[in-house]
Parts: structure tokens; sequence; C-alpha cells
């Protein structure tokens, strides 16, 4: 299959974020990835994660949510990994520039968070109307407090086994949510998924959900521009 791809640039008030975008030929929607825990657009588990995707004909975008200087920073200190504010205004601009840049042609667009990164994937769909669906691999939604409940699009969790810990804070999490909101558990994995299959199942567990809820959604279900015309604006 055919696909677009480039480097891109993100431009917020206080910085420029790097990005790498993938359009496959006739793609019908877009995932931004949420990095978390000090990764960024290089990650091998997310790139293993978006190239499934894009044989799904689902646009990616994997972007350093963080500048360099930054990184820099967070390797000495890790605080900024866990800036939830921080990294909920980059996703949310990530998700703004994807819905006006004229090469995306506005798709319906879904988030993929990893660790921290999940909440600020939950925070930024919760202001978004733009957003109809989530992912979250071994994500820390606990941390996104209060948005957790004004969270629309339907969400997905999905946590290893092993990994008890995250597994109770997203059941948790889960529950406090008004959303559709599912918990997947891959027995024997652990936060990284390093099993063996344990990251090709959440490969084929978020190309299915992103499939249902961006390429395969009933003829009724709104386009962004439809709701945000009926909601109002974004919060």
């Amino acid at each position: 299959m055919r696909a677009f791809r480039r480097d891109v640039t993100v431009e917020i008030e206080d910085a420029s974020l790097a990005g790498s975008l993938t359009m496959p030929e006739a793609a019908r929607g877009l995932v931004i990835f949420a990095h978390g825990s000090g990764s960024g657009r290089h990650s091998p588990r997310n790139r293993e994660v978006a190239a499934r995707l894009n044989a799904a004909t689902l646009g990616t975008l994997l972007l350093d949510l963080l500048t360099p200087a930054e990184e820099a920073v967070d390797r000495r200190t890790a605080e900024l990994r866990f800036d939830i504010p921080l990294l909920t205004g980059r996703v949310r601009a990530a998700v703004d520039w994807a819905s006006r840049e004229p090469e995306i042609a506005a798709p319906p667009i879904g988030l993929f968070g990893a660790s921290t990164g999940g909440a600020a994937a939950l925070a930024a769909a919760a202001e978004a109307s733009a957003v109809f669906a989530l992912v979250l691999r071994g994500g820390r939604p606990d941390l996104a407090g209060p948005a957790l409940a004004e969270v629309r699009a339907p969400t997905l969790m999905i946590v290893g086994g092993e990994d008890r810990v995250v597994l109770d804070l997203n059941r948790q999490a889960c529950a406090r949510m008004r959303a559709d909101c599912r918990v997947h558990v891959i027995p024997g994995a652990t936060h990284l998924f390093e099993e063996p299959g344990a990251l090709a199942e959440v490969s084929r567990l978020a190309r299915d959900w992103f499939t249902r809820y961006l390429l395969e959604r009933p003829p009724d279900h709104p386009t962004p521009a439809q709701r945000r015309s009926s909601s109002g604006p974004d919060r």
C-alpha cells in the first residue's frame, strides 16, 4: 500500500514539536500518538503499532511532546513526563493542527496514549470534539483526574496481566468514565509488553478499535465539524 510520509513540525506558543506523519493512500482516519515516560516519536513500540494502523488505511502522527531541551531536563529529573497539563496542551495542539492541515483533510481523529501520555490523551479528548476514539497502552488514566468524566470518545485500555498496579489503576479509572470504556488484559504481559506476541496483540486490538470507531462509524454518527456545530465551541 502506498503512503505519504513526511516529517512535520507542530508550532505552539512556547515550543516547536517534531513529528512523523504517515498517511496511507485513501486514509480515512488519523491516530495521534501521545508518548509518555521519556519516550518520543522514535519509540520502537509505538512505531510497530503505527505500522499496523497504516496497513489498515489509518494515518498516524508520532509526535515528540517535549522539545530536545525539555527532554534533556526530563532525562535528569523525570519531572516533565509527569506534567500532565503540559502534555495535555501539546496533544490538544496536535489535534488542532491536524484538524486544519490541508494534506490530512480533517479525517476523524483517534488518540493512542502510552504511560503518562495516556492521561494526556484522555484530558485532551475531554476538551476536543474532533477526537472519536482512544486507546491506551499501559496508560496512567488515573493522572487525568476530573477529565475522565468529561471524555466522550470510546476508550480501550490495554494492560499487561503482570502489570498489576497499573491494571488496578486502569480499572478504577474506567469505572469513573461515562463514555464507553473497556479494559483488556493481555495475560503474562508486563508494562512494556516485551513478551513474545504481546505487542502484536496490542497492535491488533488498537487496529480493531480504531477501525470500528474511526472507519466504520454508522451513517448517523456525526463528523467532527457536525459535532462542533451542534455542541458549540470546544471547551
